[in-house]
């Protein structure tokens, strides 16, 4: 469970660096909205499995609240996700 949990945070923190970062400012300077998109409902479903297996995987890792709110806050945060992968899931 760990390790699919460290794929869909990794995949998810990719999914929302290239919408926040390639295609959001594609669709408001070059005005083409296609790569929002085209990106939005992978990073939506990324983004839903990220929270569904962090309360899943939280009592196998022993989470306490703070630490599990990190964790939740990080999928908001660009780089967050990777944060979490490099402290918490290592």
């Amino acid at each position: 469970m760990k390790n699919t949990f460290r794929i869909v945070s990794f995949l998810e923190g990719i999914s929302y660096l290239l919408l926040l970062f390639v295609a959001v400012p594609l669709k408001y300077f070059a005005e083409d909205p296609t790569y929002v998109k085209l990106l939005g409902m992978p990073h939506g479903l990324l983004f839903v499995a990220y929270i569904i297996l962090a309360f899943l995987i939280k009592p196998d890792l022993k989470w306490d609240s703070k630490t599990f709110a990190i964790v939740l806050i990080a999928s908001v945060l660009p780089f967050g996700t990777f944060y979490i992968d490099k402290k918490y899931l290592r």
